[in-house]
């Protein structure tokens, strides 16, 4: 287990851990691997060649319209990871046979679209996180001190301030800024920067969990109606969703059609442009792009997302944008219009 305790000035972090020591279900998957070497492995499927993949996609029925470039493609792209794209051209899901229509080409143009995709997002959400780390150590710090982060009364959940200091000692020590390593050498190892510069180095999650965590509503309301947001839950939900949706663009993750593990609140009255929600799949990508199309509108008003978004669904007419939650009469939302 890994004990944690605050002096006046830094977080000390003891990792615990005697692994061998620990029951076989508390071992990580790499021990537990090791350990069964002699048990038998039942994963009986052969390493296929590229050729012998693009054969066997041409047997389930998949138009391929040139070999050569599929095979250079998935020497690219594996093949699993564009299996997520084929799928939805399968007409039988246990055969994984394909429909009429299904070809290579058609699931090589959903992979591009979704790789534009996401780098808009992911650029979209940098904005929001640059902007929501400024407004939050200048609200909190102006309402309790610099260091109000390290102050436990200022914060809801002692279980989440502990998880949160572990993680901020970690960044700290091994963060390679200058204004982090010239804190240091003129306050000392146990004197910790100020909000200004603690808060810019740590990750969108530790970010997400400070605000969800510290203690005054009042401060987390301001915030949230500076973006045009009306409560401060709100707002919460929406960092939440774009924390999960930035990891998954990190990890180059499908978005196009993926089903949200976090789903944002969707009030159905905004102060500025917004969308009718009424019948919204708040589970679906279009639900959290509103949110965030909202939130960037209240930062960049002369932001290109919108346009950004309809140009590279242009350009891939095979997408299905009712896999992405879009209602049929989208582009008829304010929010929506360019």
């Amino acid at each position: 287990m890994e004990n944690i305790w605050i002096d006046k000035n830094k977080v000390v972090t003891l990792q615990m851990i005697e692994s061998a020591t620990l029951p076989g279900e508390q071992r990580t998957r790499a021990e537990r691997f090791f350990m069964a070497t002699t048990l038998t492995n039942n994963y009986k499927h052969r390493t296929l060649s590229l050729e012998e993949i693009v054969e066997m996609l041409k047997c389930r029925g998949l138009t391929i319209h040139d070999e050569c470039k599929a095979i250079a493609f998935l020497s690219d792209v594996s093949y699993f990871r564009l299996a997520s794209y084929l799928r939805p051209f399968e007409s039988d899901k246990h055969t994984h046979q394909y429909k009429d229509y299904a070809s290579f080409e058609k699931a090589v143009e959903l992979y591009h679209f979704d790789n534009a995709l996401r780098e808009i997002v992911f650029k979209a959400i940098q904005h929001i996180e640059v902007s929501l780390r400024t407004r939050m150590i200048q609200e909190f710090s102006e309402e309790s001190d610099p260091f109000w982060f390290f102050d436990e009364s200022q914060c809801a959940s002692k279980r989440n301030y502990l998880d949160n200091m572990a993680h901020i000692e970690r960044e700290l020590t091994r963060s390679k800024e200058d204004f982090i390593k010239e804190h240091f050498r003129k306050y000392g190892n146990d004197c910790y920067p100020p909000a200004w510069k603690t808060l810019e180095i740590i990750t969108f999650g530790c970010l997400s969990k400070l605000y969800g965590n510290y203690i005054s509503t009042k401060a987390k309301k301001r915030i949230a109606r500076s973006y045009g947001v009306p409560q401060h839950e709100i707002l919460e939900s929406w960092i939440k969703t774009f924390n999960a949706i930035r990891n998954a663009c990190a990890h180059h993750a499908r978005l196009w059609n993926a089903i949200m593990a976090q789903t944002p609140m969707l009030p159905s009255r905004m102060r500025n442009k917004w969308i009718n929600n009424s019948k919204i799949d708040g589970f679906r990508i279009y639900a959290a792009l509103s949110c965030l199309v909202y939130w960037l509108n209240a930062i960049r008003p002369e932001n290109t997302f919108v346009k950004d978004f309809k140009r590279i669904l242009s350009d891939s007419p095979n997408v299905d944008i009712a896999a992405m939650g879009f209602p049929a009469d989208w582009r008829n939302e304010p929010l929506w219009s360019d």
